[in-house]
């Protein structure tokens, strides 16, 4: 561990599971490491950020503009990383991230067409050129992930979008993966059983952390 605390993000399409294992491995770091960590989501873990989230993903607003969308997100962003995320970091915490500055490289650099430079500039400006330690890419074909979000019942503005843009996300996820030189990337199969997941995510951690 860094003086600086770890930061972890999980990454993936809708319906990879994200939110479970973030809530597991925070649990797991408390029981057996005795770790404090904090857990996170984007966009939100903050009130001004929650009050971002419900304008950028709430199905009433379909008509959008793309920059709009990136402009949102990158808001939420600077609120999570200024009010919470950096100075947790600062504390030596582990963080938790549900999506981060990946997301919109995915989401509006790639499948949205706005470019990845303009979107890392955004997310350098965002997170004050705050980058996760390690990231696991939760990947799940985008139909069974789509079909779990529709059997929730937690359908948000961006799950409304078709299978073909569903799939242009998962692709690029793993563009973004597979052409990771640095070893942050960690592709984990997200169709199998929760348990299995989570036991794949501690044995990397515990790797990253012993390193």
């Amino acid at each position: 561990m860094t003086k600086r605390g770890m930061l972890v993000s999980f990454e993936g399409g809708e319906g990879g599971g994200k939110t479970v294992q973030t809530k597991l491995l925070s649990d797991r770091l408390l029981k057996e490491l005795k770790r404090d960590s904090i857990a996170l989501r984007e966009p939100g873990g903050t009130a001004i950020s929650e009050q971002i989230r419900e304008i950028v993903l709430t199905p009433h607003n379909v008509d959008m503009a793309y920059t709009a969308e990136v402009l949102l997100f990158q808001a939420a962003r600077a609120q999570i990383y200024q009010e919470v995320v950096i100075p947790s970091l600062a504390a030596g915490k582990i963080v938790l991230m549900d999506r981060s500055r990946d997301s919109s490289v995915v989401y509006q650099g790639m499948v949205r067409g706005l470019g990845i430079e303009t979107i890392e500039r955004f997310n350098d400006f965002s997170t004050k050129e705050t980058k996760p330690d390690i990231t696991f890419l939760l990947d799940v074909p985008a139909e069974i992930g789509l079909k779990r979000r529709l059997d929730s019942g937690k359908i948000d503005r961006l799950d409304m979008e078709d299978i073909t843009f569903h799939e242009k996300v998962r692709q690029s996820y793993l563009t973004l993966a597979h052409g990771d030189v640095s070893g942050r990337w960690q592709l984990i199969d997200a169709n199998r059983d929760i348990s299995l997941i989570a036991e794949d995510i501690w044995q990397m951690l515990m790797t990253k952390l012993n390193q």
